[in-house]
Formats: structure tokens, C-alpha cells, sequence
């Protein structure tokens, strides 16, 4: 499936052009098909959220797909359904130099564009129910900092975050656009043209375009440089696992947002919230590995129906 979305670099600045079948804008166009929203389930997540004095709320992909990042698996628009492409494995980035050129390359061109994007609805209303005192905690899965661009502050990015980035020998931590900079320095006259967009801020590039792609090292240990996320194949931190914990032990309801929980990482934050007897509610579009756990179900976009509901 192709978006009709083209990058191509001229006179070392990125640009993102987009066919008139898209517009519009990529707004939309990694949103999965979903039924009209139901009043009826509509007031039952109003009950919920009414009834809840502690709420914390998990996100994954499915809140970001309407700020026009794609996610993994939504049936017809995730990139599983896409394409045949897997996404980086951590073992892989570290063991392998043509890995991390590749990488990089593909980031560097997809990252003024993901850079960009803004919060929907879905991210500013939770924002607004942080403010008002109704959202105890917020854990996010994705990567993209929306929420942090939203305003929310009681917030935990458990996969950690694209603006950052690390070196994986010394620890340095550097913002992601300065890294940009770099990149650019160091690929005067590199130029690509891509087609398709990633979940994680990268898109796809041939291998002839990437073999001349220049890649910086740390500026203070020489070693190389990763994002500040947790690749496919890593684990999340001990210490950021048990501090989520404890918030879920904390909370008296459990409201997942736009994920299908598949991944183990988010998952198991959902087992501790069984162990504890809480309710949870699920508002993503498609089945999730934890339907039968919940006591509420929704299948709508997270950016309809979130800004329904009054936390007061």
C-alpha cells in the first residue's frame, strides 16, 4: 500500500510532499476502520471515569495514528499490514555498524517530519484531566513525545523517547535535533528519496542510498550513538518497571488508550492491575490481548471519543 508520501532533500534541507490523494495530510491515513461511536458505550466510559478518583491510563500507537504516525499492527493501515518489513532489533543495532548506518539514515530523513507532528484531542484531553485532578498517572508506550507536547506532567514514557538521544558506551545524553545538525554537517551533498512512512519516525530507503550515508560518534567518547528507546529485543528498565508498578498498586482504575497489548512490556502492568482487583476499561480499535479482563470495551478512535468525556 502506497500513502503517496515522497521525501527528498534539496539544498540540504528535508521536505515532505504528499500526493493529492493525501492532501489532506497524513491525518487519517493510519487510522483503522472503526463503527460510528455508540452513546450508550459513551456514557458507560463516562461512568467509569466518573467513578474513578485515582486513574491511571496506559497509552500505545493507537492515540498517535490520528497525529499521522502509523502504528504496527492495526489491521489494512499498520505497517505488519503494509509492508514486510520488521522493525530493528536491538541485538542487531549494537552488534553491527551497517545496522546503525541504516538506521540512521532512515531516521534522518523521516525526522523533520516526526519532529513536527502535534497532539490530537486524544493527547490534549488527557492533558486537561491531569490538570483538573482526575488522572492519577499516565504511562505511554510511545515514543513520540505528544504527550510531554500536550502538557501532560505525571507521565512515565516506559519505551523512553525519540528527542533523546544516548551513546551506548559513555551514556551522553544529547538532544535529538542537535544530533540532526551533525547529520547534516557530515552529509553535505547526501541526498534520498523515500516512500512510506514507520512507526518510529524513520522511512524506507533502498541500500544503494544508504551506503554513503556518514554517521557522527559521541562527541565525548567516541562510541556509538542510539536513541533513548527500547529497541524490539531490549527490556525496560528494572527501576522504571517497579515505579510503574507501585502507580498501578496506587491507582483504583485502570483506563488503556489506543494499544493493543500485545507487547509484554505493557501487558504486564495489566496483570498487576487484575492482581489488584481493579477495574479496567479499553478504548482501542480491534481486539486486545486483554478483552476478556476488562469490564468495558470500545472500539472508536481515541481523539472522537476521549474529549466526550468530562473528568469533573
Amino acid at each position: 500500500m502506497n500513502f503517496g508520501l515522497t521525501f527528498r532533500a534539496a539544498k540540504g534541507r528535508w521536505m515532505v510532499k504528499s500526493s493529492r490523494q493525501c492532501s489532506r495530510g497524513s491525518i487519517g491515513l493510519f487510522v483503522p476502520p472503526s463503527p460510528p461511536l455508540d452513546p450508550e458505550k459513551v456514557k458507560e466510559l463516562q461512568r467509569f471515569v466518573t467513578l474513578s478518583k485515582r486513574l491511571l491510563v496506559m497509552t500505545g500507537a493507537g492515540i498517535s495514528t490520528e497525529s499521522g504516525i502509523p502504528d504496527y499492527r492495526s489491521e489494512k493501515v499498520g505497517l505488519y499490514a503494509r509492508t514486510d518489513r520488521k522493525p530493528i532489533q536491538h541485538g542487531d543495532f549494537l552488534r553491527s555498524a551497517p545496522v546503525r548506518q541504516r538506521y540512521w539514515a532512515r531516521n534522518f530523513v523521516g525526522w523533520p517530519r516526526f519532529s513536527s507532528l502535534q497532539p490530537n484531542p486524544a493527547h490534549w484531553a488527557l492533558s486537561n484531566w491531569e490538570r483538573l485532578g482526575k488522572l492519577y498517572w499516565l504511562v505511554t508506550q510511545n515514543v513520540d513525545a505528544l504527550h510531554t507536547k500536550a502538557g501532560s506532567q505525571r507521565l512515565t514514557e516506559l519505551h523512553g523517547c525519540m528527542h533523546r538521544v544516548l551513546c551506548v558506551d559513555c551514556g551522553d545524553q544529547i538532544p535529538r535535533r542537535a544530533l540532526q545538525e551533525r547529520f547534516e554537517a557530515l552529509n553535505p551533498t547526501w541526498s534520498a528519496e523515500a516512500h512510506g512512512l514507520a512507526p518510529d519516525g524513520d522511512v524506507f530507503l533502498t541500500e544503494e542510498q544508504v551506503q554513503s550515508f556518514q554517521v557522527p560518534s559521541c562527541a565525548r567518547c567516541g562510541g556509538p550513538l542510539k536513541p533513548d528507546v527500547v529497541f524490539f529485543g531490549d527490556t525496560v528498565n528494572a527501576d522504571k518497571v517497579d515505579f510503574v508498578r507501585r502507580r498501578v498498586k496506587e491507582a483504583d482504575s485502570l483506563l488503556v488508550v489506543g494499544s493493543s497489548l500485545q507487547v509484554y512490556s505493557g501487558y504486564r502492568f495489566i496483570l498487576t492491575a487484575r492482581e489488584k482487583q481493579l477495574p479496567i476499561a479499553i478504548l482501542n480499535i480491534g481486539p486486545t490481548r486483554s478483552d476478556d479482563l476488562a469490564c468495558l470495551k470500545l472500539d472508536s478512535p481515541c481523539g472522537e471519543l476521549l474529549p466526550l468525556i468530562d473528568p469533573r
